[in-house]
């Protein structure tokens, strides 16, 4: 007769690491107040305050890239004012002419009778040209290292280069305003800031993670609802976060995990039909139609969110596939559909793209007798529309979506692209995408798979110190199961994989494309 081993009972209840979010200033702040909420302006405004903020930033460092080249090459104010056959730069904003991109006017005027053609994955082509526009007009950018740069719509650069008889403007070199500032008042001491590439399921940088550590869990496209959903990978990792599932020793501790960041995405594109039996139904007047639209999936989640939100803190951002509003920045979803977890103050409904700014770590810790410094980091996140956008104008490869993640923080742009082919709200006195301080977290939910880098900036070029941001690319939940961590002192990543055979997520996973 076999017996039952008893189940181990620990001494003391595990007690989780906490940290702190703390308040967003306002010029950090994607909130649409109700004053602002006017549609009556122009897109142009926002190109021209973009051209506005970055021109100075992009023409002191072009101007100490340039200082040295043969030929004296002379800074021009204007596009138009550009002399020929004279070597000069000029800074401005660059337009990309498409014939594939979408056009709202072709729209307009096109046949409704005829079914509108499905939308492309790339707005690539041979025939695409470079411009370069600002407040006087526009030029033609052509030349090798045009082809071979990564721009999109947008985007302020300065082009080195002459101007050609028929026109067009021959560049030599390109020029962006690189990273944004940093603030390393918050740096942590010793080898600690050397946050080197890390092993895709363990950080091998120089300083080690340990017990103490916080860790910090980021989590997208959950797509609850969907007809094939992944509710037992969604279950585990739920229980896994909560401290009710067992796993294997090399994986983080539950208890170590301050925090979670869910960027978008969490419910699946809903579905509306209006045909029933052959006939088109009426829409109801009062309340919801139970045959065209079902609840399920914003109480399912909302049980989640409860379960969750009484263990740790929580941060929702929107999707695209969200009940949200469609134009970036997404505001955040109202706390009282979410039921009994809006009423726990560890729930934050946020914008999207938001910063987070988070502290852990004390003084001073009166059982160990060990002082610490205070670990602040800033995180950037949004739930990858722009990215999204932003590959469909390059071709890959050779681009990668890790490539163009970096090049948005050295244009200090997370969302180039809008207006132009993003829809964003049309904002008058400010541009909110504009990066004004490098993040030391640059997080973008809703990806193909994860892949992550380190992004450093060049004191010698730049002259404003050291400056390192770590990228990842969070993929979507429901069809690879994988959960991201990021330790907040050292910013190692591990990530864990959440599979049930025959289930749709947790499928197996691509390589990681490190850095190069």
């Amino acid at each position: 007769m076999s017996t039952v081993e008893p189940l181990t009972v620990p001494s003391s209840l595990p007690t989780r690491l906490t940290t702190t979010a703390l308040p967003v200033s306002a010029d950090k702040s994607f909130t649409i107040e109700t004053i602002n909420k006017s549609y009556k302006h122009q897109y142009a405004n926002l190109y021209f305050m973009r051209l506005t903020l970055l021109r100075p930033f992009v023409e002191a460092r072009a101007t100490k890239r340039w200082k040295e080249v043969a030929g004296n090459p002379t800074r021009i104010p204007r596009v138009l004012e550009v002399v020929k056959s004279q070597l000069c730069w000029v800074v401005g904003t660059v337009y990309m002419d498409m014939p594939l991109k979408p056009n709202v006017l072709e729209d307009i005027a096109r046949d409704h009778s005829i079914p509108a053609p499905p939308p492309l994955k790339k707005f690539f082509s041979q025939e695409d040209s470079v411009m370069l526009e600002d407040e006087s007009g526009r030029i033609r950018l052509v030349g090798e290292r045009v082809s071979n740069a990564l721009l999109v719509t947008g985007v302020i650069v300065a082009v080195l280069g002459v101007e050609t008889p028929n026109g067009e403007f021959e560049v030599v070199d390109l020029c962006a305003a690189g990273l944004a500032p940093q603030t390393r008042s918050n740096a942590i001491e010793g080898a600690s800031e050397k946050m080197s590439v890390d092993d895709l399921n363990a950080a091998s940088s120089s300083v080690s993670p340990s017990a103490s550590d916080e860790w910090i869990a980021m989590v997208s496209g959950l797509d609850i609802g969907a007809e094939s959903p992944s509710d037992a990978q969604i279950q585990m990792l739920v229980e896994y976060l909560t401290g009710e599932m067992i796993g294997p020793e090399a994986q983080v501790d539950p208890s170590q995990i301050s925090r979670l960041i869910i960027a978008g995405n969490s419910f699946a594109p809903m579905g509306v039909s209006g045909e029933h039996d052959g006939e088109t139904k009426k829409p109801r007047r009062y309340g919801y139609d139970s045959a065209t639209f079902s609840p399920h999936p914003t109480v399912n989640f909302s049980a989640l969110l409860l379960d969750l939100a009484r263990t740790m803190p929580v941060h929702l951002l929107p999707g695209s596939s969200d009940p949200s509003g469609t134009i970036l920045p997404q505001q955040p979803f109202p706390r009282a559909m979410f039921g009994a977890a809006s009423a726990f103050s560890t729930f934050f409904c946020e914008t999207n793209p938001t910063y987070i700014h988070i502290t852990s770590g004390s003084e001073y810790d009166p059982q160990t007798e060990i002082k610490s410094s205070l670990i602040s980091r800033t995180l950037l996140v949004n739930s990858g529309q722009p990215l999204n956008d932003m590959f469909k104008y390059l071709p890959s490869p050779p681009s990668t979506r890790l490539s163009l993640a970096e090049s948005t923080l050295r244009w200090r742009h997370m969302a180039p692209t809008a207006p132009d082919t993003l829809w964003c709200h049309p904002f008058f006195a400010k541009e909110p995408f504009v990066i004004l301080e490098t993040p030391d977290l640059y997080v973008i939910g809703n990806q193909p798979r994860f892949q992550t880098r380190v992004v450093a900036g060049n004191p010698n070029e730049d002259g404003s110190g050291d400056k390192r941001c770590r990228v990842v690319l969070v993929p979507r939940f429901a069809e690879t199961g994988v959960l991201v961590l990021v330790n907040l002192r050292t910013l190692g990543i591990k990530t864990l994989r959440f599979a049930v055979e025959g289930m749709t997520g947790g499928g197996e996973m691509e390589e990681t494309e490190e850095a190069r």
